[in-house]
């Protein structure tokens, strides 16, 4: 109905009936829909406050379009409750920004920490897998980007596309588990890179066990089933904000890093090594990157930059503790040099030591650890010995 239809319309009934409120159909249909969405709003405004315990502040504003992703999230509701319980809002700590809200910002990447779901449940979905094959090839990739010179923010945004599309799969083989990999890198370099490689190259280094058309192929089965989400805060992101707010001076550019790019690749190898483990994606990758630089630095410089209590962050910190000695026991990391890579750049480029032999160490102290604890050695009963004990043995 046009506008002059609809006015002539109204003039009608205003004449019939001078003392009726009448509106355009299109205007009705407008104010019905607003009112579905704010009941919509309202409604996922109650349920995500009931996630967080009460505090200083409203959580409700987690929710960006709560009418656009309702169904989503009622669907992942019950998961929710339990996943992310401990995520809370508290005052941004970025900065006055000069092209964004910080506070916009700051709830922005709080609210992927909703949309965007991990789990190491992932494994029992597909029988013919163990968590080492995921350390394999995640340590794989890791050697990748350090060939082609990537950015560490391409290899975490292809653990995560590679994990939470495992998250939508069933039985996948583990022959499979290459092409998805190299796809999940393949996909994150178009994303990150400003120079990806080519096609051929991602092709070329898995040495003939994937080709072109195959990588092609898995990329748009990865694509459908990540229904298109493809931009998290990854653990690496995170990261890079929390040593970013803690090294700010006097009126800063806060896209210009100022931290010390030797503590950095000193945090990040941590990283490197703990997310090889599969139960890492037991925590936020903001509580990841928090416990991380809790290592290297105060807790209370922690929270300033990241906001969160202690009761959040606590058992991720004591988890990462054998992978912290490991770290320490190989000494510090130093930074390389990289053809076409400018000097104050070199920090951000992947790089790869041998993590299976550390992830290996670390698992050792990991159960060392639990052995000391273990009331059946406070009993001074005896233990079955290792399978490799049984047959030296033999």
């Amino acid at each position: 109905m046009s506008r002059r239809s609809c006015r002539n319309t109204l003039q009608e009934k205003d004449a019939n009936a001078p003392n009726q409120n009448t509106q355009c159909p299109r205007k009705r249909k407008a104010e019905h829909c607003k009112k579905t969405m704010t009941e919509a709003a309202k409604k996922q405004s109650y349920e995500i406050q009931n996630r967080w315990v009460e505090g200083d502040v409203s959580p409700c504003v987690l929710v960006e379009t709560p009418h656009k992703e309702l169904e989503e999230t009622n669907n992942l509701a019950g998961f929710k409750h339990f996943r992310f319980k401990n995520l809370f809002i508290k005052p941004s700590p970025l900065p006055g920004l000069s092209w964004a809200s910080s506070d916009d910002v700051w709830i922005k990447m709080l609210n992927k920490e909703l949309k965007y779901i991990h789990d190491k449940s992932f494994i029992q979905q597909h029988p013919s897998l163990q968590p080492q094959m995921r350390s394999i090839l995640l340590d794989w990739l890791l050697e990748v980007s350090e060939v082609y010179t990537l950015h560490r923010e391409t290899f975490y945004l292809a653990q995560d596309l590679f994990d939470r599309f495992m998250l939508t799969q069933e039985d996948i083989s583990k022959n499979q588990l290459q092409l998805i990999g190299i796809t999940s890198l393949f996909i994150a370099s178009k994303m990150e890179e400003i120079y990806p490689p080519k096609l051929q190259e991602f092709a070329y280094v898995t040495d003939g066990a994937c080709d072109d058309d195959e990588i092609l192929e898995m990329e748009l089965v990865m694509l459908k089933a990540l229904n298109w989400h493809l931009c998290p805060e990854t653990v690496i992101s995170w990261l890079k904000l929390y040593v970013q707010v803690d090294s700010l001076k006097e009126d800063p550019n806060f896209l210009v890093p100022q931290f010390s790019q030797e503590t950095y690749i000193q945090i990040t190898q941590l990283l490197d090594l703990c997310i090889l483990d599969i139960n890492s994606l037991d925590y936020q990758y903001g509580v990841l990157a928090a416990a991380a630089f809790c290592h290297f630095t105060s807790f209370e410089t922690v929270q300033k930059v990241s906001g969160l209590p202690w009761d959040s962050i606590s058992s991720c910190v004591r988890w990462m503790m054998p992978f912290m000695r490991t770290v320490k026991a190989y000494g510090k990391p130093r930074l390389k040099d990289f053809k076409k890579v400018a000097v104050e750049d070199r920090h951000n480029i992947q790089t790869h030591v041998d993590y299976l032999t550390m992830l290996n160490y670390s698992h050792r102290q990991q159960q060392d650890s639990l052995d000391r604890l273990s009331p059946v050695s406070v009993g001074g009963l005896l233990t079955p010995p290792k399978s490799t004990e049984k047959s030296a043995n033999a």
